[in-house]
């Protein structure tokens, strides 16, 4: 059985630049997933390759078992929102609904409209008049009432304030557990939108780094702080994410989760504490970021 959507092997070269590198995942059933990585990454790469928007160098995308750029079978399939959405001289907000309407089969224009009013979003304005934020919106709008097979959200809250981004997410769930679709969304805000996840794809310079079910991750690291010494020996063996040391304090986050670690600490004396999806993904980046530690 073909998978709803598969990367095998998707190298993407521009010159002697590798903006993806090999990259090979499937995703066979319906589900909210995160593409996070750093900017630069190929996160935006990898969309416009699944999507049909961009061929590979080497390897292929695959939608349903079938290329998405040949032929009509990504036609109102995929919906790809991204932060750089260009629309056509002339548009306004009402003539993006109305043509995505006319291109996704299970548009839903009830829904888009009780989203026109949550958002706020100006239909009779031109798109490229719009506020950064505005824009986000009516590509929320798209995205969430097209119903498509598979959605690809590229920085999907860029411009949207506090309340208007988790507006999206609770939108995001309410409809995909009443509609449920393959989502993958692209965004930098991970701690935000980590608990809409249920897998996580990380990409770092090009290559997949991570793919892996989002719980199973949350829980594959942990932080341990105390005397430098007693932090140190207790960790002795474990790889080491990320070490800091304040006078005689030394705080560790280690690439292990094992029971034998925790109570380790705990008979140490010890502090255990979680480490979030995203201080785990920019510890695994290797991303340096400057933390308090609790005295």
């Amino acid at each position: 059985m073909s998978a709803i959507l598969e990367a095998q092997g998707l190298t993407r070269r521009f010159g002697d630049v590798v903006a993806l590198d090999d990259v090979t995942f499937r995703l066979d059933e319906p589900g909210i997933h995160g593409l996070l990585g750093r900017n630069g990454a190929g996160k935006t790469t990898l969309m416009n390759l699944l999507t049909g928007q961009d061929l590979p160098t080497s390897g292929r995308a695959l939608l349903h078992g079938h290329d998405p750029a040949a032929g009509a079978h990504g036609f109102g399939r995929v919906a790809f929102i991204k932060e750089s959405q260009a629309y056509p001289e002339g548009f306004k907000g009402r003539h993006v609904l109305r043509a995505a309407a006319a291109v996704y089969p299970r548009w839903d224009d009830a829904y888009a409209a009780r989203l026109v009013h949550e958002f706020q979003a100006p239909l009779d304005r031109y798109m490229k008049k719009l506020s950064r934020g505005q824009r986000s919106a009516v590509g929320a709008i798209v995205a969430l009432a097209s119903r498509a097979d598979v959605t690809l959200l590229d920085e999907p809250y860029a411009g949207l304030d506090a309340v208007a981004r988790q507006m999206l997410y609770e939108r995001l769930i309410e409809d995909f557990g009443e509609h449920p679709r393959v989502i993958v969304m692209s965004t930098h805000l991970i701690d935000e939108a980590a608990d809409l996840f249920e897998r996580v794809l990380v990409l770092d310079k090009g290559a997949l780094l991570i793919d892996e079910d989002a719980d199973t991750l949350r829980g594959s690291a942990v932080r341990i702080v105390g005397p430098a010494s007693v932090v140190e020996e207790t960790a002795n063996g474990y790889a080491v994410l990320h070490r800091e040391a304040l006078g005689g304090t030394a705080a560790l986050t280690l690439d292990s989760a094992d029971e034998g670690l925790r109570r380790a600490a705990v008979d140490a004396g010890l502090e255990l504490a979680p480490v979030s999806l995203q201080q785990l993904i920019v510890r695994r980046t290797g991303v340096t970021v400057r933390e308090e530690i609790a005295s």
